[in-house]
């Protein structure tokens, strides 16, 4: 192992103040630099005008009420109902719908819209989006009771479109044609409902690695291989093991490049050793604090080291911080001792050059080599995968913080750190 045996000296106290200032991050308690820059996930370049206009109401409701529904998907589903005319009105049995959201007059009222404020833009989004996050938040609950399949923002669009007994009535959450009272036209409707507002979403989506409307350095440099050939194009699915790493270039290919997930890093490490040591439990000493780490845990870092070399000391890793408490989510995997935060840059500010460069060669090296390691999931960049995931508008899918993390802060949007769960 490179860096020898006290690889982690000096990360006791450097662990437990990088975990500490997690714990300042969370919703509600970081402060957003009014000035900085906005992580809202939309491409303003490429939205309507009123839409452009009205983001930072959105992003205000969201960050209030709604810290999991991402500003992307407002943006796309109004412009599938009503495309962004705050005037729109659509006639139906239940008296017609108007506004942004396509809101009835019954439902508006319910939600504490005002009289004569539903044409009104702000006052329409104000209202609106807790309204579709009520749904959001009630789907959600009961697809992961149920252990239904469907992602739980294209349930939110069946409850707005057909109604939420839809997404309890059916086996997946999306009804197909005869279940919960829903029939072939109804099914029809749903679907290409969905998968409308998922073409916007796509559309108004920021590349990765957009901050903002600016665009920091290019996270990875797309160095020549040896003869002029271009980057070894992977699978936009690769989810782990050494065969997705072969696929991308080959471990250790000298001057290559490599490509996963749309993300192309410089050659990634030689996979490491598969984990085949007795699963422990929180019982291994934690190398980077004063806590507890599981054997899975540690043989993760362990190669990490091997692989990048030591922390502090090798030329990518400058801290890390693995067992807390985290008494602010006591749920994290953290508190069990199953991951770790691996910081290749300055902790609190937004990666960029050769720490940009280095985190998503972490980042990818992990994912190539998910199955061997045990990873339950990553989070880099805004961005979160795991090895069931699919790449949804860049890397991965958009982390939204879950309603702990403020994802517009360095840290709390992991842009500072590669986040790392084992799964025991």
């Amino acid at each position: 192992m490179r860096g020898g045996g006290g690889w982690w000296r000096g990360l006791s106290a450097a662990g437990a103040a990088l975990l500490a200032l997690l714990g300042l991050l969370v919703i509600g308690a970081a402060e957003d630099d009014a000035g900085g820059p906005s992580l809202s996930g939309v491409d303003a370049t490429k939205i309507p005008e009123l839409a452009r206009r009205m983001l930072p109401v959105i992003n205000d409701v969201l960050d209030r009420q709604c810290p999991e529904l991402p500003a992307v998907w407002v943006v796309a589903e109004i412009q599938a109902e009503s495309s962004w005319n705050p005037h729109a009105r659509s006639e139906d049995s239940n008296g017609g719908a108007t506004g942004l959201y396509q809101i009835n007059a019954r439902n508006w009222a319910s939600a504490g819209g005002r009289s004569g404020d539903i044409t009104v833009p702000e006052a329409h989004l104000r209202v609106g989006i807790p309204w579709v996050c009520t749904n959001l938040r009630a789907v959600t609950g009961h697809l992961t009771a149920t252990g239904k399949p469907t992602d739980p923002l294209e349930a939110m669009l069946v409850c707005h479109i057909a109604g939420c007994g839809r997404v309890t009535g059916s086996a997946s959450g999306v009804p197909e044609p005869g279940e919960a009272g829903c029939g072939p036209t109804c099914a029809g409707l749903v679907k290409r409902y969905i998968a409308n507002v998922r073409r916007f979403v796509e559309q108004y989506s920021t590349p990765p690695g957009t901050v903002g409307g600016r665009t920091p350095p290019p996270p990875v440099l797309a160095r020549p291989t040896p003869g002029g050939a271009g980057p070894a194009a992977a699978s936009p699915a690769a989810g782990g093991g050494q065969a997705a790493q072969a696929a991308v270039g080959g471990p250790g290919a000298g001057g290559g490049v490599v490509t996963v997930g749309g993300i192309t890093t410089p050659a990634l490490p030689p996979a490491p050793a598969a984990f085949a040591r007795a699963v422990t439990g929180c019982k291994q000493a934690d190398p980077t604090g004063s806590g507890c780490l599981t054997a899975t845990t540690l043989h993760g870092l362990e190669s990490l080291v091997e692989a990048f070399g030591a922390v502090e000391q090798g030329p990518t890793l400058r801290s890390a911080g693995c067992w807390d408490p985290h008494a602010w989510n006591p749920a994290s995997d953290h508190a069990k001792g199953k991951a770790c935060d691996l910081f290749t840059g300055t902790p609190g500010r937004f990666a960029e050059g050769a720490a940009l460069e280095e985190g998503w060669r972490v980042a990818n090296w992990y994912r190539v080599n998910a199955a061997g390691l045990r990873v339950k999931y990553l989070i880099w960049q805004g961005r979160y995968w795991d090895p069931s995931a699919r790449d949804a508008g860049g890397w991965g899918t958009r982390y939204t913080g879950g309603g702990v993390y403020n994802v517009k802060n360095a840290t709390g949007g992991h842009y500072d750190h590669i986040h790392v769960s084992y799964r025991d």
